[in-house]
């Protein structure tokens, strides 16, 4: 389909408890590329597939948890309308100016009515995937087996109050659509929303949850099942704290597993799922299922992914 507007999911930046685990984690264990580092000490990532510089950014904090995450939008006249639509929607707006983040343009901040902070941005410089463009071969051998090594960081899940104000934020402003959502335990209200401005199931979802700005996981997407049960070892391996082991949703229909980075920020390593048409009916999902909306293989409703943020 033709894709305008909001293109894609573009960056987080991440806080971590303690430097230099969190470097270790990221180039090692998760795998992926660092692109950078600039004055105040932020570290630049990119999975090895993306093309543009950086995807993660991480800082040192005194708390865990998400900074804001990023979109990339079709080009300067979108940013600059998008900004408009924003403001006339009553939405107060930033301007961040280009270089503020390494290789990055000039970037539009809002803040969502779940408390997150959001970055629309149209130019980042393109630094590939090391194969080039003419003749390249299916995968680079240098940095698409180091670690985990996902194709690219696929989306996040937010926590936070008012996720029924992004939605309406998101579907009216911004051109995403509902694709899946789940029902509250009273059957009336929504629990959460999964959202997409693509081709995919989801680039970004939220739940409903008392404490705003809240960061649930980022998702890194690899190429398959068996690439899933790979990380699953290089998991193990490194003793990573586990929060789901390799299963299925059924919400997405993605396998999946869900663990820890050294300062307790959940990541998600992913894959599958199906592509959905701009216009299909959202799926609904009832809370006496979500277990197996969750994982599919148990039915489990695993407290700890329903409570445990950052």
């Amino acid at each position: 389909m033709a894709m305008t507007g909001v293109l894609r999911p573009g960056h987080a930046q991440i806080r971590v408890l303690d430097l230099e685990e969190a470097l270790h984690f990221y180039r090692n264990v998760l795998g992926l590329v660092e692109t950078g580092k600039d004055a105040t000490g932020r570290y630049y990532f990119k999975a090895w597939d993306e093309r543009d510089h950086s995807s993660v950014i991480i800082r040192q904090a005194d708390r865990a948890g998400i900074d804001f995450f990023g979109f990339k939008v079709l080009d300067v006249p979108t940013l600059n309308q998008l900004e408009k639509d924003l403001n006339a929607y009553g939405v107060k707006t930033e301007r961040i100016p280009a270089g503020e983040l390494l290789e990055t343009g000039e970037r539009v901040r809002f803040q969502a009515p779940s408390g997150h902070f959001f970055e629309l941005y149209a130019e980042k410089k393109q630094i590939g995937n090391g194969s080039g463009l003419v003749n390249p071969g299916p995968w680079n051998p240098k940095t698409a087996e180091h670690g985990i090594a996902p194709i690219r960081m696929d989306h996040c899940l937010l926590y936070g109050p008012n996720i029924q104000g992004n939605k309406e934020l998101f579907t009216k402003v911004l051109g995403f659509r509902v694709v899946e959502y789940v029902m509250a335990p009273d059957g009336e209200h929504t629990a959460a929303f999964f959202m997409s401005c693509s081709h995919k199931a989801h680039d970004i979802a939220f739940v409903e949850h008392p404490e705003p700005g809240k960061l649930h996981h980022i998702s890194y997407r690899l190429e398959s099942w068996e690439k899933v049960l790979r990380a699953a070892d290089i998991i193990g391996m490194n003793k990573v704290p586990v929060d789901i082991s390799p299963t299925r949703h059924g919400v997405t229909r993605g396998t999946t597993i869900y663990a820890w980075d050294p300062s307790g920020n959940r990541f998600e390593t992913f894959c599958g799922s199906y592509e959905p048409y701009p216009d299909w009916e959202p799926i609904k999902w009832t809370f006496d299922e979500f277990g197996y909306g969750l994982d599919h293989t148990t039915g489990k409703l695993h407290e700890s992914f329903l409570t445990i943020v950052s």
